[in-house]
């Protein structure tokens, strides 16, 4: 098989399963887990509760960012991406095992937030680790295309969640699922485990990599020191951009599961249904999306996504109960999910291009994770108090809007990157066979 392809095959398979994990435990939190995990008689701390467990798992994300990060700067991606699928794959097959709040009590939430920070270490790791050997190994003329395929893997791997709770619901009910049947789409990661596991076994390191650590006088001993001390604006732009699309992103996804369900009146199957559909529809945005960063650059493509964002959510937003149909429902998540989309096609190459390569794992993995803090992290909680205390999703469009200005300002300010060569001298890209 060529190179090329089965690098974006490998990593992209991987990326997607370790993804479908952690959305999984996303749509679960407000589905099961506030009602079989915490005992309180007040549904909406039990929902609170839930979200703050899925929380901690973006709490531990810059954890595995900064450990993953030196491991990749030191020994190189490829092994970082391995220990990573299987630490995912050990933490969501374990929460399908886990007895609930009335077989074991407490020790069934502390269990669950245990398993979720294993989830949040090991894609501290992932999500920057794929994105970099590709962007270490393809031609700097289409970085942004072929990187797209580590940034769909988050829609794909929605469509994939989505899809198998909704095909379990189906089979066993709503009644049936929250009895024991929320279960089989954490079993099934066992099976995406291997299939993973399977495709990166034969994946070669990064081209840049080998060619800087043959040059042992370049790989830089202490990479988390030097990205703070000498790249820290790079770090900052990385920083806003991503907590400003990851913040998109869970409002658009697991909030969107709460408000439609609790405020709008949804059953749970539209609501899934209007994800996967238009989950699938942004996986086409993305590669479209990065097409066009190849060709004009990243900045006016990350610019018109981060604008498109945030007046779909306006739109996603101000539906009001008893005069939203599913149809309207499915039609303004598109837009959100397709404007989001736009963010995605650029953002890897433009931020795998901020950086040198001896420490471009570690800057770049640290300021991502611990976006992922400020924006996916608390997104779904602030919507849901929000909603709560304004009992209207405008104030959830509002903040979903302030938090994208500091990435529309940070892109302005940044030159651009697409035609930064991002790759040494010495280390050639991939070729085909």
């Amino acid at each position: 098989m060529n190179k090329r392809v089965n690098l974006m095959v490998a990593s992209t398979v991987g990326t997607t399963l370790e993804w479908y994990d952690f959305f999984a435990f996303a749509m679960c939190a407000v589905l099961v887990f506030d009602k079989l995990f915490y005992n309180t008689a007040d549904p909406f701390m039990a929902t609170l509760l839930a979200l703050g467990t899925f929380a901690a798992g973006f709490l531990a994300r810059p954890l595995g960012g900064i450990i993953f990060g030196i491991l990749g700067d030191k020994i190189g991606r490829k092994h970082v991406l391995v220990v990573s699928l299987l630490m995912m794959g050990f933490g969501t097959f374990a929460v399908g095992l886990l007895p609930t709040y009335e077989t074991i009590g407490i020790l069934a939430p502390i269990l669950l937030l245990v398993l979720r920070i294993v989830q949040g270490i090991a894609v501290g790791g992932e999500a920057t680790g794929a994105i970099l050997i590709i962007s270490e190994s393809m031609p700097s003329h289409q970085r942004a295309f072929w990187t797209s395929f580590t940034m769909f893997a988050g829609p794909l791997a929605n469509v994939l969640a989505a899809m198998v709770i909704l095909v379990v619901q189906r089979i066993y009910g709503d009644e049936g699922f929250l009895e024991w049947a929320w279960r089989i789409p954490f079993f099934l990661s066992a099976l995406l485990v291997f299939l993973g596991f399977w495709t990166r076994r034969k994946v070669e390191e990064s081209p840049e990599f080998i060619a800087i650590k043959s040059k042992r006088e370049h790989v830089e001993h202490a990479p988390l020191k030097e990205s703070f001390v000498t790249h820290w604006r790079r770090m900052l732009t990385a920083f806003f951009l991503k907590a400003s699309e990851n913040t998109f992103l869970y409002i658009f996804s697991t909030f969107l599961v709460l408000m439609a369900t609790t405020y709008l009146g949804f059953a749970r199957g539209p609501v899934m249904t209007a994800i996967l559909w238009a989950s699938l529809i942004e996986v086409a945005v993305v590669l479209a999306a990065a097409a066009t960063a190849d060709k004009f650059g990243r900045r006016p493509v990350l610019l018109t996504g981060l604008v498109l964002s945030a007046i779909s959510s306006f739109a996603l937003f101000t539906l009001k109960p008893g005069e939203t149909s599913p149809a309207e429902l499915q039609l303004f998540v598109i837009l959100c999910l397709a404007s989001h989309g736009v963010i995605l096609g650029a953002m890897a190459a433009f931020m795998a291009e901020l950086f040198p390569t001896r420490i471009r794992f570690t800057a770049l993995s640290t300021s991502y994770q611990l976006a992922s803090v400020a924006g996916g992290s608390i997104a779904p909680i602030l919507g849901a108090i929000l909603l709560k205390v304004t009992g209207s999703g405008l104030a959830v469009a509002i903040y979903a809007t302030v938090m994208s200005i500091p990435a529309l300002v940070a892109v302005l300010r940044t030159p651009e990157t697409r035609d930064n060569p991002a790759v040494e001298p010495d280390a050639p890209a991939i070729k085909a066979n």
